[in-house]
């Protein structure tokens, strides 16, 4: 081994294959790096960082200072126990001479450990750790080994398998070639840059050169670096014509995926396209083109679009024209689903909605349009909605789903169905119904702001999660192919920002009641798991803000139906015990819920408080203040005003510590126990007002 290699070294991956999915270049990546970085950890190997590089046409990474070799290795294993080891005249036992002879040493030489279950023999020994250099082809290769490949091929004759067929390999530790072989590849130092810029082979002599070096053959492996750079491309070329570029995140991660040597274009399509909703032209620019569309400052769309294509052409307006000459094709092809579906108005596609399964065993569209009709009945009180239109809404809410515009663009539904209905004379609120009734999509989407569209939106979930769940089919592990924990969140959104008056628990059994009778009464049914499965997803996505689960489950155990009040309780929470009255409160809460505990089966049997048994001043003056208090706690909660019960309650303190001083609970006389209980019993309810203070 080399001098520069005698303590660390960088040492440099690639794996060459041919185009990969563009889904999958930046998942492979991390998962690389995380497996590598979990396999040279177990075998003690220190590093500075695992650095990733990612195209589509390699899977790179770079480990720098990379230790030579592992540390010391220490071996033991136990033998017989000490007392098994030796007969009654100290001689060797059998069963330690058979254990030292697979030791390799004489009995003499082994020593004795102490443990919780007596002394035992134990053989001990110091080995020196493996080279670095022979332990990374088999690091690679498992790392390789457990990537999450969906669907993996196979090429040539060999029994090889992964996500595209793999045509060379780099694997250089120093300035060192490490000899191995993975998939079916001999490892080297030839790389190869961009498929038509330079598709020379490129020698790596160095893994500090690489980066460098795939850059000279027109190769940016970093992909990071690389999304920065088309991001800033598409952002100049849209201020040259004062756009601003609309850029999903999972765009450009796309188009990043499937470029190695950016150059972004801007090019034009006909006006007269910009009569079709602009969600449409957006839709098919993004989902068949990979294209970026460019807006004016007020988001409406113009008629510019950006590419961006693998090479720097020497002819960029023929690509451009090309390009243009696609567009137009698609666009084309949007232009006349948007005219064929509106030969006919939307409503004509109810009766087709009978043919259309919604779910195997929960009948058609046209069965959940039925069940969606009642259950906006549910919600007209609640969310002060018009009755016609919350039926007329239930009636179109799956329509669109048979247009030809959504057969085409299924991320349009919903938004065809505002469209359609809109162009068909239904009211404002009807038509924004139907394209909110998908809100929110997933943990950060927007809530539907109208009522309406809250309404159709809860109610279309309630009943997907109330037919599922009493078919039996709760998600289990990762498979949840309804998406049914995406609803549950929606809900639990939906009504925790929702100021209704709603309770969770009915709308759950009305939405079931929908079903026929023998789903209802089904032994497979799980309906009774759907109200805590609901409340899960809510705890995560509070963890998810940051929200202690702890302050979740106190409120939890206070009120676990109206998940708007629910979500009131906490916010006055999570705010109090940044304070150092909270710890006050949690203090007494917890001692007073201590004291109940430890007599449950006496405090089951409390009923009211006698006055006439109370023996110290400090019983008479508790008493008082939990009147006094009570009374000022309803007034406070019918406002709301969580914040100001807590304050309230922690000047109970005081109060609660002269009754413990003076005031011995668990006293021989059993009236009298039981009629102090009963007291602690009504300071506790009282201290937990807001949320159970002694989970805190």
């Amino acid at each position: 081994m080399s001098k520069a290699s005698s303590s660390k070294s960088d040492f440099l991956f690639e794996l060459g294959c041919e185009e990969l999915p563009s889904a999958a270049v930046l998942s492979l990546s991390s998962a690389l790096t995380l497996n590598v970085m979990k396999i040279l950890t177990r075998l003690g190997l220190t590093y500075e960082a695992v650095i990733p590089f990612a195209s589509p046409r390699r899977l790179a990474l770079r480990v720098t200072q990379l230790a030579a070799e592992q540390p010391l290795q220490t071996l033991s294993r136990r033998g017989p126990a000490l007392a098994a080891a030796y007969d009654s005249l100290g001689k060797p036992t059998p069963a330690l001479l058979g254990f030292a002879k697979s030791c390799g040493i004489e009995p003499a030489n082994l020593s004795v450990i102490k443990t919780d279950k007596g002394d035992w023999i134990s053989f001990e020994a110091t080995t020196k750790g493996a080279a670095t250099a022979q332990l990374l082809p088999t690091i690679m290769q498992e790392a390789i080994a457990a990537l999450p490949i969906v669907k993996p091929m196979r090429w040539g004759d060999g029994d090889y398998e992964f996500a595209r067929p793999v045509h060379w390999l780099v694997m250089v530790y120093g300035d060192k070639l490490i000899p191995g072989e993975i998939l079916g590849v001999v490892s080297g130092q030839v790389s190869y840059g961009h498929r038509f810029h330079h598709p020379d082979p490129v020698f790596i002599a160095s893994p500090a050169d690489y980066e460098s070096l795939l850059h000279a053959a027109c190769v940016i492996v970093d992909f990071h670096k690389r999304r920065e750079i088309i991001l800033l491309q598409i952002q100049t070329l849209a201020k040259e014509v004062h756009a601003e570029a609309v850029i999903p995140d999972a765009l450009l991660d796309e188009v990043t995926s499937i470029v190695e040597w950016p150059k972004a274009l801007r090019a034009e399509f006909d006006k007269d396209f910009l009569l079709i909703p602009q969600e449409v032209l957006v839709a098919s620019m993004q989902a068949h083109q990979k294209c970026f569309p460019l807006a004016d400052p007020t988001g409406k769309l113009l008629p510019y679009f950006i590419t961006v294509a693998n090479l720097d052409s020497v002819r960029p307006a023929q690509v451009i024209l090309g390009n243009e000459k696609v567009m137009r094709a698609r666009l084309s092809d949007a232009a006349f689903f948007f005219e064929q579906d509106r030969k006919n108005p939307l409503a004509s596609h109810i009766p087709a909605t009978e043919k259309v399964i919604f779910q195997a065993k929960l009948g058609s569209l046209h069965d959940k349009a039925q069940r969606l009709q009642q259950g906006m009945q549910n919600l007209l009180a609640p969310l002060q909605l018009n009755a016609t239109e919350a039926t007329r809404a239930a009636l179109l809410s799956k329509c669109d789903l048979l247009t030809g515009m959504v057969s085409e663009f299924p991320l349009l539904q919903g938004v065809m169905g505002y469209y359609y209905a809109k162009l068909d004379g239904e009211s404002l609120a009807v038509a924004l119904s139907l394209q909110e009734q998908y809100l929110p999509r997933f943990a950060g989407d927007d809530l539907p702001k109208s009522a309406l569209g809250t309404a159709l939106s809860l109610a279309d979930r309630l009943d997907t999660l109330a037919g599922s769940f009493l078919l039996g089919e709760k998600p289990s592990g990762v498979k949840d192919p309804f998406k049914l924990r995406r609803h549950a969140l929606a809900v639990a959104r939906l009504l925790v920002n929702n100021q209704a008056t709603l309770s969770l628990a009915a709308l759950i059994q009305k939405a079931a009641l929908n079903y026929q009778e023998s789903l209802l009464n089904s032994e497979k049914s799980q309906l009774s798991e759907l109200h805590p499965f609901i409340l899960e997803r809510l705890v995560g996505y509070y963890q998810g803000q940051g929200i202690k689960t702890s302050l979740v489950n106190a409120v939890l155990a206070r009120q676990n139906d109206s998940l708007f009040d629910l979500n009131q309780r906490l916010h006055a929470l999570t705010d109090f015990v940044k304070r150092p009255e909270a710890e006050i409160l949690s203090a007494a809460c917890k001692r007073v819920t201590n004291l109940l505990n430890s007599t449950l089966q006496e405090a089951a049997q409390i009923n009211s408080i006698d006055t006439a048994l109370f023996h110290e001043q400090a019983e008479h003056h508790l008493f008082k203040q939990l009147d006094i208090t009570e009374v000022k706690v309803h007034s406070l909660h019918e406002d709301g005003d969580y914040p100001a019960i807590l304050t309230l309650l922690s000047s109970l303190r005081p109060d609660i510590d002269v009754f413990f001083e003076h005031v011995m609970v668990l006293v021989d006389d059993v009236s009298l126990k039981r009629n102090r209980l009963a007291l602690l019993k009504r300071l506790q309810g009282l201290l937990q007002s807001v949320a159970d203070m002694s989970l805190i």
